[in-house]
């Protein structure tokens, strides 16, 4: 799914023309039993409630695609039956009224997921009633001819509220607060089945984490039976030791300056399409010629990309290249410039020695106190 994509399903979360059909949900303690279970008309709650759910709902189709917005795709063996895929696609299309479904997934839940506290797992069925558009791309709700009917899972960490004063309107006083069991937002989720190409698309799901550091691979393999994608941690980790080990000893400022700029080039062209800019093997390949590896060394290439990424692996752009940034680090000096002007950042040899020169300006500051280049000084007694 695109960012387009997903903002349209996005959108669907709204009170007025919702298309949320029923809303279930299961709470579990920190010794994995189920406290409570619940089933619902999600339109006959109370709108408060509804504004509440709503929230958690967006939160989990929000974030970057590529870092905590992952796409995954089922392996062919879990399209058949026993597979993950065929046990969401029965539990999507009972519309969650089917008992002994709710509960298998729930307890398949428990079982893989990974958390030592306290936690609600939330899972609403939808259909929405995909309009049609017209040649200038403009929606014809009139003229819908597919109907999109999907699963949204949350699973929401739910802690324990600080305890402390509080003011209570009824009595005008100020008085103890009572500690509650709070709803957090989603640590993660998923939608199943994936909305591409603005349809339904029975082989992929959308997942999302929280934390784009740490994905819970146990739920993406275990609870939907798809490989984990590289995170974006690791994909920026295992691009930076292709360049190191493509390039050798001859990896130094210039070729890491021209690399960064050459990425901000890629990334600043695709910044408007909503499909996040992939890398595959050759564009990495050309990225590096283009920096001036040699053909021995594109050929080195070749099998370190297989060995750390796998040969028909992609990796995210910005997941490899900052566009707010261009860093400079020793193991006791971060430098941190603008990346349009990498140009001002240079090395130069000085009494043998490697330095990194960086011109001063008429506007510089040294823990927020403004000082003067000594040329600048030298100006001024001259005068």
């Amino acid at each position: 799914m695109n960012k387009k994509e997903i903002l349209e399903i996005r959108k669907l979360f709204v009170k007025d023309n919702c298309r949320i059909n029923r809303i279930c949900g299961c709470y579990v303690d920190g010794h994995k039993e189920k406290k409570l279970e619940m089933r619902e008309a999600f339109l006959s709650l109370p709108d408060e409630e509804m504004f509440k759910y709503i929230d958690i709902f967006k939160k989990t189709l929000s974030g970057t695609i590529g870092r905590n917005l992952l796409n995954l795709e089922f392996p062919l063996e879990e399209e058949m039956p026993g597979g993950h895929q065929q046990a969401l696609l029965a539990l999507r299309d009972s519309e969650l009224k089917d008992d002994v479904m709710l509960d298998a997934f729930y307890d398949k839940v428990i079982t893989t997921y990974l958390y030592p506290e306290n936690y609600l797992i939330l899972l609403i069925h939808g259909s929405y009633d995909i309009p049609s558009r017209s040649k200038d791309n403009q929606e014809m709700f009139d003229a819908s001819d597919y109907v999109y009917q999907f699963l949204l899972c949350s699973i929401c960490p739910v802690n324990l509220s600080k305890p402390g004063l509080c003011y209570d309107a009824d009595s005008n006083t100020i008085v103890d607060k009572i500690q509650d069991w709070m709803v957090q937002m989603p640590d993660l989720g998923f939608l199943f089945p994936a909305f591409n190409d603005r349809n339904t698309d029975l082989h992929s799901a959308l997942y999302y984490s929280k934390n784009a550091e740490y994905l819970h691979p146990e739920i993406t393999e275990e609870l939907l039976g798809c490989a984990m994608p590289l995170p974006a941690k690791d994909q920026k980790l295992t691009f930076n030791t292709v360049v190191e080990e493509t390039f050798g000893e001859q990896c130094g400022f210039e070729i890491a300056r021209t690399l960064h700029e050459n990425l901000n080039t890629l990334l600043n062209e695709k910044k408007e399409d909503p499909e996040p800019l992939s890398l595959d093997k050759a564009d990495v390949k050309r990225l590096l010629a283009d920096c001036g590896a040699g053909p021995e060394q594109l050929t080195h290439f070749e099998e370190e990309f297989d060995s750390q990424a796998g040969e028909q692996a992609s990796l995210i752009a910005s997941n490899l290249a900052s566009t707010r940034k261009f860093e400079v680090r020793t193991p006791d000096i971060t430098v941190n410039v603008s990346p349009e002007r990498t140009d001002l950042v240079e090395t130069r040899i000085i009494d043998g020695r490697e330095y990194l020169v960086i011109p001063l300006t008429d506007e510089v500051e040294v823990n927020g106190i403004r000082i003067r280049s000594a040329q600048a000084r030298e100006s001024d007694d001259l005068l």
